[in-house]
């Protein structure tokens, strides 16, 4: 598991992944106040960079209105670092030709005015970019550009990650030795300046060089040295990746029990810390460690976990937790505080503040009788609604289900024999006419036709409102069959089902069908996508139900996009269910929608 380095940006200046909010809100309280323009490009610039990987929204916005104002102002070192931070952003969205582009705008401004610095930084960004883009002689180039700059002006964590960042070039070139010399010349130079984070990236990149010459057991040394620096440095990140290193060395050399033990504490780091995507590695190679050993049961189980946090990891709550922590905080500070003057007060007057204390308490206690009395009724009265509106929605759905049924069974019991019979007549009647001519028999076979036509109509009619695999085969047979109708030339749909040999409720399985139908509809009608891939997955915790597609997306915090007839079907039927449904999308990104249904409203 390699560790690189993004962009010499992000590391030499300030820590942007933990920008100080506080210096955020002074910044932004300095906009609303009256300041040359040659002070409010330097301010916009900053904010710019503080926001880089907490909001690129906002990032790009205030890069953009440096540019302006640095260049009506005659500020070139300014707008050349605006540029370099709209060239992070362009990258952190895919956009590398973008990013590419205003990371050259920002180096020929950088070359005109002679800032080695700048020049250093942007060379190695630059590499980045055509690194991810594949091009690697155009970014060996760039990264040599910018160690030789950094050596130059004496930038010793510069010199460093340059080295570490040429030997990823030669690691992806499949040249492990040449990558071994230059991860070992990064970490020489971090030993240098004591950077031991830098030493922990050159020592993570040494070990994965050891591992693809299948030399284990020195890839173990290593691995172990780096973990010991992510924990004096306290990097739980770093911890994680390293325990998962060192667990991959272990189930390699064939020591299992201690390569358990590593992945349970990168487990355990990665859970304490909410480092999902680190969890999800660790998933994996738990994986491959348990299929080493030979215990495929519990392999499966593992992966079955990384499945399932894969489809939900796209669901950051952080801000809200955030936010959730600080407003505990304050609210905890300030009664605190009402605490403290309380009791001062109750020390300079105590015989007062006592007689008053006693009224006020028997007060207190009289209106908190009576307010819980009344929140009490509130929560009986709002529980009653709600039991009402479930036995109301259930009532709805069955009620739905039941006269689905019962058109269906109309359709082709009635309708469909009455045209079939219509079309036997029709048929014995054609064979004993004498045809005047072509014509009269012609028109008479168009009429047979839109008869047999009608009969087909009405069969598929009866079978989209209840088809008859879902009930005789399942669910997993009848979403199947929905789909294998759809023209794989308009949209190419994948299915994969696990855990449905088993039928379970007659019920849930039309209310699940209905869900799946609903939502495939409306990636039809609405995404534009090429591609939708559907899992269900049933296992001792529920049916997962997972509809994925490549689609034009939408915004998800819009709650104006959730008023649909459609999407209000949806929630209504999960809600049945007892289950729960949610929406993971974002304009020109596809939309996931993750549902799952307890265990016990599945069994039949």
């Amino acid at each position: 598991m390699k560790r690189t380095t993004t962009t010499l940006l992000l590391l030499l200046t300030s820590t942007i992944a933990f920008a100080n909010r506080a210096a955020i809100d002074s910044l932004l309280r300095q906009i609303n106040t009256e300041m040359p323009d040659t002070q409010r490009a330097n301010v916009y610039y900053h904010l710019a960079k503080h926001y880089l990987r907490i909001n690129d929204d906002s990032s790009t916005m205030f890069a953009e209105k440096s540019v302006v104002l640095a260049k009506g102002s005659g500020m070139q070192k300014v707008e050349a670092e605006a540029y370099s931070v709209l060239g992070v952003n362009e990258k952190n969205h895919g956009n590398y030709e973008k990013a590419l582009n205003w990371h050259l705008k920002g180096l020929k401004i950088k070359e005109a005015i002679q800032d080695e610095k700048g020049m250093a930084i942007c060379y190695n960004d630059i590499g980045v970019i055509y690194k991810t883009m594949g091009k690697l002689d155009d970014a060996l180039m760039n990264y040599k550009k910018s160690n030789e700059l950094c050596k130059k002006i004496g930038l010793a964590k510069g010199i460093s990650m340059t080295y570490n960042n040429i030997g990823t070039i030669y690691r992806e070139r499949r040249m492990p030795d040449s990558a071994l010399v230059y991860y070992k010349l990064g970490l020489k130079e971090a030993e240098k300046t004591g950077d031991s984070y830098a030493m922990s990236t050159c020592l993570s990149n040494v070990g994965d060089v050891y591992t693809d010459k299948d030399l284990h057991a020195e890839a173990l040394n290593i691995f172990r040295r780096c973990l010991e620096l992510d924990k004096t440095n306290e990097d739980k990140n770093g911890m994680v990746i390293s325990h998962n290193n060192v667990a991959r060395s272990l189930g390699s050399l064939g020591r299992f029990d201690e390569a358990i033990l590593h992945s349970d504490s990168a487990l355990h780091v990665s859970l304490n810390e909410g480092l999902r995507f680190e969890r999800l590695n660790t998933y994996g190679i738990r994986t491959r460690i348990e299929e080493m050993r030979g215990n495929f049961a519990a392999a499966l189980d593992v992966q079955k976990r990384g499945i399932a946090l894969k489809d939900s990891i796209l669901n950051e709550e952080t801000s809200a937790r955030i936010s959730e922590i600080q407003t505990k905080y304050e609210t905890e500070k300030k009664e605190q505080t009402i605490a403290l003057q309380e009791l001062q007060l109750s020390k300079k007057n105590y015989l007062i503040a006592g007689a008053f204390g006693v009224l006020l308490l028997g007060a207190l206690l009289g209106y908190s009788y009576y307010h819980r009395y009344r929140l009490k009724q509130q929560a009986k009265l709002q529980e009653t609604i709600i039991h009402q509106q479930e036995l109301a929605t259930h009532a709805v759905i069955e009620a739905e289900e039941r006269e689905r049924k019962r058109i269906a069974g109309d359709l082709h019991d009635g309708v469909g024999q009455l045209m079939s019979a219509a079309k036997m007549n029709l048929s014995m009647v054609g064979s004993e006419l004498q045809f005047v001519n072509i014509e009269q028999e012609a028109a008479f076979n168009k009429a047979i036709d839109l008869v047999d036509e009608g009969c087909r109509e009405v069969r598929t009619v009866s079978h989209n409102i209840m088809p008859n695999a879902l009930l005789k085969s399942g669910l997993a047979s009848a979403i199947r069959e929905f789909i294998n109708k759809i023209d794989q030339r308009v949209i190419k749909v994948n299915l994969y089902a696990e855990g449905l040999n088993e039928r379970i409720d007659q019920k849930t399985e039309s209310v699940l069908y209905r869900i799946i139908q609903e939502c495939v509809n409306n990636v039809i009608k609405h995404s534009g996508a090429m591609q939708l891939d559907i899992s269900l997955i049933r296992d001792d915790d529920g049916i997962s139900v997972t509809i994925e597609d490549n689609g034009r997306g939408f915004d998800a915090s819009d709650k104006e996009n959730f008023a649909g007839i459609g999407i209000r079907n949806i929630h209504s039927r999960v809600e049945y269910l007892k289950g729960t449904v949610e929406w993971d999308a974002a304009p020109g990104k596809g939309t996931v929608v993750t549902i799952h249904i307890p265990y016990h409203q599945t069994t039949t």
